[in-house]
């Protein structure tokens, strides 16, 4: 166990990573269910697949992004 208490920029951007882990995960399972129920085999998965490949990609994108912009203003800042 670290002794210090953990740094709150980083705890938060680990867990925008974790979300970006069940974004893509989700809807694969959401899809599963509906090829179960309503017997479109392997359409519904592939789908979710598909939709959850887009929506983790344009969310680590997006925090990449806020990553620069941040990395940026602090060199900008005088010392």
């Amino acid at each position: 166990m670290p002794l210090g208490s953990p740094d709150q920029k980083n705890l938060g951007y680990y867990i925008a990573l974790a979300q970006v882990g069940m974004e893509m995960v989700v809807p694969i399972g959401i899809g599963a269910v509906l090829d179960y129920y309503f017997k479109w085999t392997p359409w519904g998965a592939v789908t979710g697949a598909v939709f959850g490949l887009i929506g983790g990609i344009s969310h680590l994108v997006a925090l990449a992004n806020k990553e620069n912009a941040s990395d940026s203003s602090k060199r900008d800042r005088p010392s």
